[in-house]
């Protein structure tokens, strides 16, 4: 039963610090001002204001190097849980 709740808190801690370092990587929102200059290179918004998309984020943040401790954890979580299943 222990190896059981150990695998289930390993593989939601892991998702738990996936979800939290990819809030915490970036700013969600962009206090600046935007530039109302004509010959401004910036894409026209629907909305003018600040948003809470980043700019040029990419997918960086979702690579393997920066989210490898919680994908550690899950694996060991998922492996605990299949071992007990198999035995």
């Amino acid at each position: 039963m222990a190896v059981i709740l150990i695998g289930a808190l390993l593989t939601v801690a892991g998702l738990v610090y996936m979800a939290v370092a990819a809030i915490m990587r970036g700013r969600l929102s962009e206090p600046a001002a935007v530039s109302t200059a004509p010959d401004s290179s910036r894409p026209n918004l629907a909305t003018p204001g600040p948003t809470l998309e980043p700019r040029r984020r990419g997918l960086r943040f979702l690579g393997l190097s920066q989210n490898w401790p919680g994908l550690l954890m899950m694996a060991v979580g998922v492996i605990l849980l299949l071992s007990v299943v198999v035995l």
